[in-house]
This record gives C-alpha cells, structure tokens and sequence, in this order.
C-alpha cells in the first residue's frame, strides 16, 4: 500500500533512535523520547490551500526536524508514518 498525500502534507517515517547514551548507558523504551529527525517519503502536490497558494520546498529522501507533537501518526503494513504539515516542518537537515 502506499501513501499519496494530499494539498500541503508531507509523509514523514521517523529515523531510528539511539538506544544508547554517548557514555553507554542503555535507555528503556519508556524513556526515549519521540524522535525529532525524520526522512521525507511522500509529499503533496501543494497548490491553494485555505485560500494561499503553497509551493512545496521539501522533496522525497529530505531529512527534516519536526516539532515533538506535529502530525498524525499511522501504521501502514506494520511501519509507521507520521503526517503533517509543511508548516510543521522546522528545517531541513543538510
């Protein structure tokens, strides 16, 4: 199945997280935080959105930073997706 956003969203799949500290301590599941670095893997077409026309600026394989809380996550064939906004997108990573 794949996903095909729609107006200004952008499908995001969080990268993976260290399990460990820089000076090797093992986090638990329950202690990580949600992940802020996610990779692009579908974005909308933009076009006029609530009465402005939005051009797109991210692109599929971006590495991108997102505010904790953004978006709407899913389970699509047991992987998960988070889906916001463009305007939720903090930067661009390079």
């Amino acid at each position: 199945m794949t996903i095909r956003p729609l107006s200004d969203r952008v499908v995001l799949k969080a990268t993976e997280i260290e399990e460990t500290t820089k000076s090797g301590f093992i986090l638990t599941s329950a202690s990580q935080e949600k992940p802020q670095f996610s990779e692009v893997v579908a974005v909308g077409p933009g076009g006029l959105v609530d009465g402005k026309e939005v051009t797109m600026f991210v692109k599929v394989g971006d590495k991108v930073i997102t505010g904790k809380y953004s978006g709407t996550e899913v389970k699509i064939d047991g992987e998960e997706y988070t889906i916001v906004r463009q305007n939720d997108i903090l930067a661009i990573v390079e």
